[in-house]
């Protein structure tokens, strides 16, 4: 590249970020502005019927079949860049927190880390991609979990996230993304994007409720680590069968309902409060069950992915939980029109790991 070229290089780059759902695709694009992140694009399909289900319904559809989808979003949304950041299902993935014993230098921690990790993965090392990341302790929280002799310079256990993702998953991902047409320098698992896009509170545990098609993912983040990860089986897709069963409504009306309504009409819809207050109990137990373990509280809750665009969703959960619960607005740490935030305010949850992952690859320009 010569001078000139250099000189007259457009410096603005666009990124996306590409979150490939059970029940849908969803693509924000990004770009940097003046160190902002300012809203190109944004876009969502249902995958659904691309595999002979109904719209809102979690799939199983081949690495064609989600590329076929993903071409037809990229079109309908008008993306105009390849450079992409991708999601990993928290389905499809291992998190687990260990204890382990503490090594000074780094290289022979990376070796204690990387053995120990054979006794908690399920699976041949040789079949999976394994990341860890050392989850800092407070020196009030290291002396008080007895972490430290007396005269000692330093702690004698450390805590460790491990984290695994099998070869086949990234194989069918990297398979769509060469099919799409775009290229990615990382795939990341959901809940790490999400974070990115949600979680304003860097020290504080904060519960994230993360309410998925086939099921919903809870977390707790505490100086921007994943102390602790759940699944409850439940999801939207069991809200919206609730409603059609109890209303004798197809599941693309439900569906719809679901949005326009909400909590409100569980009164006339039937089942949107039942679904809600068996995840809201789970969740509490979860939260209970951290709270006693660690001796201290969850600060907040954060609402969000596809379940949590239900209509009065943020109300209703307030009055379950008796802290602090907010709707996440991931879009908010984006730059966009002002006539155009009411509506990124009211589809936001479902857009966080999509807006997370464009974050993270805005980081990269």
């Amino acid at each position: 590249m010569s001078f000139l070229d250099s000189l007259f290089a457009k410096k603005e780059k666009s990124v996306i970020g590409v979150d490939i759902g059970s029940s849908s695709l969803k693509v924000v694009q990004l770009r940097k502005e003046h160190g902002k992140a300012v809203l190109e694009t944004y876009g969502e399909l249902a995958l659904g019927p691309y595999g002979g289900s109904e719209v809102g319904q979690a799939t199983n559809l081949s690495a064609e079949q989600i590329t076929t989808t993903l071409k037809d979003l990229l079109r309908e949304a008008k993306v105009t860049t390849a450079s992409a950041g991708v999601s990993i299902p928290f389905a499809r993935s291992l998190l687990t927190l260990v204890t382990l014993p503490y090594r000074k230098d780094p290289s022979e921690q990376k070796t204690v880390i990387e053995l120990e990790a054979r006794k908690y993965i399920p699976l041949p090392i040789t079949e999976v991609q394994l990341d860890w990341f050392i989850v800092p302790r407070s020196e009030q929280a290291a002396f008080a979990a007895g972490d430290t002799k007396s005269g000692s310079a330093g702690p004698q256990t450390v805590d460790v996230l491990l984290v695994a993702v099998h070869n086949d998953e990234l194989a069918l991902l990297q398979s769509v993304v060469t099919g799409a047409g775009l290229s990615t320098s990382f795939y990341e698992i959901e809940i790490f994007s999400t974070i990115r896009a949600v979680v304003d509170d860097p020290v504080r545990p904060v519960m994230v409720l993360d309410v998925g098609a086939a099921s919903t993912k809870t977390y707790v983040i505490e100086r921007g680590v994943v102390a602790l990860s759940h699944a409850i089986s439940t999801g939207s897709q069991d809200i919206t069968r609730a409603i059609s069963v109890s209303g004798n409504l197809s599941i693309a009306r439900a569906e719809v309902l679901k949005k326009e309504q909400g909590i409100s009409g569980a009164d006339t819809l039937g089942g949107p409060e039942l679904v809600f207050s068996r995840i809201f109990a789970e969740a509490r137990r979860v939260l209970v069950q951290y709270e006693t373990a660690h001796a201290k509280s969850i600060t907040s809750i954060v609402l969000t992915g596809g379940g949590g665009v239900t209509k009065e969703l943020g109300a209703y959960a307030k009055n379950i939980f008796s802290i602090d619960v907010r709707v996440a607005d991931p879009f908010s740490k984006t730059e966009a029109p002002a006539f155009m935030r009411p509506i990124l305010e009211e589809i936001g949850p479902e857009f966080a790991v999509a807006v997370g992952l464009a974050l993270r690859k805005l980081d990269e320009i």
